[in-house]
Order: C-alpha cells, then structure tokens, then sequence
C-alpha cells in the first residue's frame, strides 16, 4: 500500500471510514437521493480529530505518567535478527523457502554473532534520532534469543552461549533508550501450528505453556521493560490466552506497554476483548506498513522498511530507501500523529550492512537539525489543506510545515485563522521570513530559491495561540470533512 496524506481505510462499501462515518450518522443514501437525505451540518472539528487523525486527541492522554515517554520518542528502531540472518533471504525464508525444519535448525550451530555489539546498535540508533528500540527476541521460527525456559532452540544453549537480548537490554539502558521486546506467538517448531488446534490437543497446550513461560522470563530476567510488541496472533487467536499473557505483564511490569492489537486482535473482530474496550492503560496500537490509526484512541505507531520487501536481512536486496524516502514516511506517520518504528535487519554476525548505516548517518543529520518539530509534537495533518507543500506537525502555539514541495522564494500557503508572530526555517538562522496576508491566504517571503534542506526544509509558524483552522479550512477533498458547499464561493471567483 502506498503511503499518501489522509489514509482512509477503506470499509465495506468500498467508501472511506470518514465516509462511512458520516452516513452512519446520517442514515443510508442512493446515488439519486443522497444530497437530500445526507445531513449537511458536517462532522465537527473536533470530532474528525478523535475519529479520523488521532494525533491531537491521543497525544493529550498520555503526556504524564509511565507512558508519556512514547508519545515523547515519536521515532524507534526496529530490529530483525536471527537465525534466518546468515541465509539473508528475508525472515520467513523458513516456510516460504520450505526449508527441512531440520536443517534449518543446524543454522543454530553456526550463529555465533561475532559482530554483534548491542552497545553499538543502540548508539546508532540514538544518533539517527531515535528514542527506543524493538528487538526480535522470537521470530516465527522458534529460535530464541533469551534463555527459554526448558528450550533447546535458544542463544544460551546454542553457539552464541550467552543470552543476546540481555546484552540488547544493556546497550539499550547505557544509551539511555526505552527498551522494547518483539515476540512472535507463532512458532513454526510445533508440527500443531499446521495440524490446527484440534489434532493434538496436548501439544497445543505445551505450545501455549510455552508462551507464557516465555513472556513471563522476558519480564522478570531483564530488568524493567517498557514495551511489549507482540506477533504472529493469527490463526490461533484467543488459543494463545492472551489475556493472560496480559496479565503476566502487567503482574512483572506494570508499567510496560503493550501492542494490544497485536495481542488481543483487531477490535472489529475480537470487539469484548481488553485492547477493544480499553479497559486497561498502557496499550498502543501498531498499524503494519500502512498508516491507519486503530479505532481504540490509544498512541499508535507505524512500523515501516529500510529496503524493499522484508524485515530481515537480505543480501541482494539493493533497493534500500533513501534517507529522502525515510524522512518522508517520517513526516508522514508524525504527521497524522503516529510514531514511526523503523526497521533495520542485522546481518548474520551481529554487524549492521554498510547501506543501512548510511541510511541511519542521513537520518542522524535530518532530526538534529529539526529535533523541534519531531519529539513530543501532536500530528496536524487533520488541521487544514497540506497535501500541496507535505505533512505537519505541532507543539503548543508552533505550527510546523514539512515542506516536500518547495515553491521558491515565497511559499503560500491557506487555512490558518491564527494570527502569525513569526516563521523560522529550522537549521537556518541566517533567513529572515516576512509574512504577507491577504484574506485567508498567507505568503511567507524572503526565503531562497532552493530548499535550504535538501530532503525535507520545515518551516516553524510561531501562532499567537494554539493553531487552528479557518471555518473552511478543514474541508478539502480528502482527508478533512466535506461538503461541497464551502466551496461555492471560491468556485465563481
């Protein structure tokens, strides 16, 4: 899916969830008769906000408290790693190479991670700009990291010889990043994961056992923990007993966060679950590749790709994403007031592929420059018209414009009914911007031709208040509330 400005999700019918929305409010309509029987006193701003952008809403929950450091990171790694690392084919080379299951496991015998240096990884993370760090602590294939209880297929008992995500955990504390921990509970080492439930019901238990024994060691062995992000839910579903893996956590490490979609499913189909009622704090949600927010208002992040296709390392993949490309899903997931979890893949001996570092040095340079409009914003996408110059952001009375479409030496720009004190060309302190105001319309002049950056040049619109919008200015075609009307004027002028 591509990823562009509003990201609607499409329903049933086809239309838009804001779509959808509003003839839910508004009762059903034909193509003959929907101008009559459709409501036109539109949804209001504020409402759009909690049910399509999320960002302004979400944000305001959680800036105090256990939590409030999530929504203050705006930006984590990822990290891919395991024995599908040394073939560099991707995560799931495993069942979607049909490797022997048996020989796949020998892979454990030449794991040895010579490279691998947690305090490194952790460093380079947090000079790219971000502030926490997911590890792969079990992947799909079984193979453990940590010290599984009673588990062969794991990094102590295998030729590393020594437990790898409590390194992880170290250089995460010495760099002083939140300490995230992916599991899958999937586990492709149990011939009943494909069987189904019913064939050996005894050893589907052993698997869930299993599980929990698992998560209840990640939460006791390492210290505090801050975020659990699980996988790997489908096909067993409410098998696995997540509620109480829920509880596991919450009884180890009451204020770690929880992937609570990914553990207790999408609201729609498990609709009595925890996470879909949000009867319980700490739980964000976790949109794949896409940037759809959940319809449960908790903080939500969008896990995105370096390269191509996979989460793990691939060798001859050489289409990695420019630091450009990562920039614009980074304004992209900021804008819309999501956290961006971005991917990288280790190669098979711990060390990171001379590409990716490379991606992180571009990212490094981009967010200390523009720290301000990144790190404990709210997204403003949902405020007005954006998709002409790219993507916004906001902190109190600073709006921030993440300009992707250059217009030279004056920029416009309309909807804000905020009278302006001031506009900064963040980096730049040698530009001066005057501010010209017709109407609706603003002209910010006295900025250079080019882009004064390269990737993404933003632009800090200091308000005499909180910004927000004109009467029109949330309407737009896509992405805002809409109704035609507004635009009657503007269309005989």
């Amino acid at each position: 899916m591509s990823l562009r400005g509003c990201r609607q999700s499409a329903g049933p019918t086809g239309m838009s969830s804001s779509r959808l929305i509003h003839m839910s409010r508004c009762g059903s309509a034909t193509a003959s008769s929907w101008p009559d029987r459709v409501r036109w006193s539109p949804i209001s701003h504020s409402e759009r906000i909690r049910l399509d952008s999320w960002g302004v809403h979400r944000v305001s929950e959680t800036k105090t408290g256990p939590y409030a450091w999530f929504n203050e990171a705006k930006f984590g790694m990822f990290v891919h790693w395991g024995l599908y690392s040394l073939l560099g084919i991707g995560e799931q080379v495993l069942l979607r190479g049909r490797l022997k299951p048996s020989e796949y496991r020998r892979l454990a015998e030449r794991f040895t991670a010579p490279n691998y240096d947690a305090h490194e990884w952790a460093r380079m993370a947090r000079d790219a700009g971000m502030r926490y760090v997911v590890l792969t602590s079990k992947h799909h294939d079984g193979y453990c990291l940590f010290d599984s209880p009673g588990w062969e297929l794991c990094a102590p008992r295998t030729a590393p010889g020594r437990d790898l995500v409590a390194e992880y955990v170290e250089g995460c504390r010495a760099a002083g990043m939140p300490v995230g921990i992916y599991y899958s509970l999937q586990d492709w080492s149990f011939p009943v994961m494909f069987d189904g439930p019913d064939a050996d019901p005894g050893e589907l238990q052993r698997l869930v056992r299993k599980i929990h024994d698992d998560v209840r060691a990640l939460c006791s062995n390492y210290g505090k923990i801050d975020l659990m992000w699980f996988d790997g839910r489908w096909p067993l579903h409410d098998l696995w007993r997540p509620v109480e893996i829920d509880d596991i956590i919450r009884e180890l490490q009451p204020e770690c966060m929880i992937t609570g979609d990914r553990l207790h499913g999408a609201p729609a189909q498990f609709p009595d679950s925890p996470f879909a009622r949000n009867e319980r704090p700490g739980y964000i949600a976790s949109s794949e590749r896409r940037i759809v927010a959940s319809t449960v208002p908790v903080p939500w992040e969008v896990c995105e790709i370096n390269q191509h296709r996979w989460w793990g390392y691939v060798k001859h993949d050489h289409h990695y994403k420019t630091a450009t490309e990562l920039i614009y899903l980074l304004a992209e997931a900021l804008g819309q007031g999501a956290n961006l979890l971005l991917n990288f893949g280790p190669m098979g001996d711990g060390a990171f592929p001379q590409r990716a570092r490379e991606q992180l040095e571009g990212l490094g340079r981009f967010t200390e420059r523009n720290a301000e409009a990144i790190y404990g914003c709210t997204g403003a996408n949902g405020l007005f018209e954006y998709l002409t110059f790219g993507d916004m952001t906001m902190r109190d009375e600073t709006l921030y414009l993440w300009v992707k479409y250059w217009q030279g030496e004056s920029f416009h720009f309309a909807g804000l009914a905020n009278e302006i004190r001031g506009v900064r060309v963040l980096g730049r302190h040698d530009i001066e911007v005057t501010i010209e105001r017709g109407g609706d319309h603003i002209w910010l002049r006295g900025l250079p031709e080019l882009p004064p950056d390269p990737d993404i040049t933003i632009l800090a619109v200091d308000c005499d208040g909180e910004p927000r919008a004109t009467e029109w200015g949330r309407y737009r075609l896509h992405g805002g509330d809409y109704d035609m009307r507004v635009w009657r004027e503007w269309v005989r002028s």
